[in-house]
């Protein structure tokens, strides 16, 4: 009798050991993430290049609209290769006002899509 009570003692035991183990792997997880990706943001972010927009045309081949410094570009991506087709006027782009991922935070985007959804119920048109 006293085996079997301090056997699920054990279990209870060790079965909270191996949750809080697994808790501060995610802790661990979670902040070597964060800290990766605000080295990469602190790496990454030039006020000089910018991706306005990429339109896929085939697997692996992109066409983009850079803006670099003051200057518009038309470039192909492939697998390979980044090739310039074109220089841009500004006054030929619709530039909104930002770019395509600079548009806003997580939550304006979400609500946006919430919205979108809500009014397609309304209509009746239920996707």
């Amino acid at each position: 009798m006293i085996l079997a009570v301090s056997g699920r003692a054990d279990s209870y035991i060790q079965f909270v050991t191996v949750l809080l183990l697994f808790l501060f792997v995610l802790l661990i997880t979670y902040w070597v993430t964060k800290w990766t990706a605000g080295y990469q943001k602190s790496r990454g972010g030039s006020t000089n290049v910018e991706v306005l927009e990429t339109v896929r045309l085939a697997n692996n081949k992109y066409v983009q609209i850079i803006r670099t410094g003051r200057k518009y570009l038309a470039v192909a991506v492939c697998k390979d290769t980044v090739t310039m087709l074109t220089e841009i006027p500004e006054e030929d782009l619709a530039l909104s006002g930002g770019s395509a991922r600079g548009s806003g935070s997580f939550k304006d985007v979400l609500e946006r899509i919430q919205d979108k959804n809500f009014l397609k119920k309304e209509d009746g048109r239920d996707e």
